[in-house]
């Protein structure tokens, strides 16, 4: 699957990852839901790291469709609230 994480690029992420990048998808819903700033933060931090580690960078040139966007490193919470869905950022 392509990644996008807004501001930076993209990556392509085997779908075997989905289910340890859920855990912190359900992890970042339930602090966004709370209003827990700090946990939010660090959270945010931890799955973009995971994305970062696990996926392959696409070239800059590539415009390859997104099949999941995600936020930059610096999005308020405020932000990351709007982009939600019913099961977080990653759906399943």
């Amino acid at each position: 699957m392509i990644v996008r994480i807004m501001g930076e690029g993209q990556v392509a992420l085997a779908d075997s990852h989905l289910a340890e990048l859920n855990r912190l998808d359900d992890e970042l819903l339930t602090e966004v839901e709370s209003g827990d700033g700090p946990g939010f933060r660090s959270t945010l931090e931890a799955l973009l790291v995971r994305v970062r580690e696990l996926g392959t960078p696409l070239p800059d040139d590539s415009l390859e469709p997104s099949e999941l966007i995600l936020p930059s490193s610096d999005a308020t919470l405020e932000e990351v609230r709007a982009m939600l869905r019913d099961d977080g950022l990653i759906p399943g």
